[in-house]
C-alpha cells in the first residue's frame, strides 16, 4: 500500500492538531504540525503583539519547508499527516493540485465543532498551555481567523473524512 498524504483541515479550535496527532500514532504516520514548526523556529523572535503580516511570512516559508519534508518522508514509503490550517478554499485547492500531479495518494480530513466550542477551547488552551499550545489565540485574533476561513464546499467533503465534535 502506498504511503498516504492526510491532509487535514477546519476552523480554529476544531481540534485539528489533537486529531492529527491521533490519527498519526494510529497510522504510523509522520505529524507536521505548522503551528509547532512557527513557535519553534519564529516564537523566540515575538516580543508583544503578533504583526499578522509578519506572521504570515513566516508561516508560509514554514509550510514550504514542511512540503518539501513531508514529501521526502512520502518518497521513502511513510505516510504523513498534513497539519497546515489551510483556512481557505484556494489554500486547499493548491495543496490538492501539487499532490494529484506527484501522483501521491490523499486522504481529506475535515475536522470542526460549534463556534462557542471552538472558542471556549482556544480560550483554555491559552490558558492551561498543554499539549496542543503553540503560541496564544487572543478573542481578536480568533475573530481575525474565523473571518479569513473558508468552509468547505460540498465537493470538497467527497470522500473526506468528517469528524463534528462538541
Amino acid at each position: 500500500m502506498p504511503a498516504t498524504l492526510n491532509l487535514i483541515f477546519g476552523p480554529c479550535g476544531a481540534g485539528k492538531t489533537t486529531y492529527a496527532r491521533a490519527l498519526a500514532g494510529r497510522e504510523g504516520a509522520v505529524a507536521f504540525v505548522l503551528d509547532d514548526w512557527g513557535a519553534r523556529l519564529f516564537g523566540p523572535d515575538v516580543h508583544g503583539p503578533i504583526d499578522f503580516g509578519w506572521m504570515l511570512e513566516r508561516l508560509g516559508r514554514c509550510d514550504a519547508l514542511i512540503w518539501s519534508t513531508a514529501t521526502a518522508v512520502l518518497a521513502a514509503g511513510t505516510s504523513v499527516v498534513l497539519d497546515l490550517g489551510l483556512m481557505r478554499r484556494a489554500d486547499r485547492e493548491r495543496i490538492r493540485k501539487i499532490a494529484q500531479e506527484a501522483d501521491l495518494s490523499m486522504r481529506w480530513h475535515f475536522i470542526d465543532a460549534p463556534q462557542e466550542v471552538r472558542r471556549a477551547r482556544v480560550a483554555g488552551r491559552n490558558e492551561t498551555k498543554g499539549e496542543t499550545f503553540a503560541r496564544e489565540v487572543p478573542p481578536e485574533m480568533f475573530d481575525m481567523i474565523e473571518a479569513i476561513y473558508e468552509a468547505p464546499a460540498p465537493a470538497e467533503l467527497e470522500g473526506a473524512v468528517l469528524s463534528v465534535t462538541n
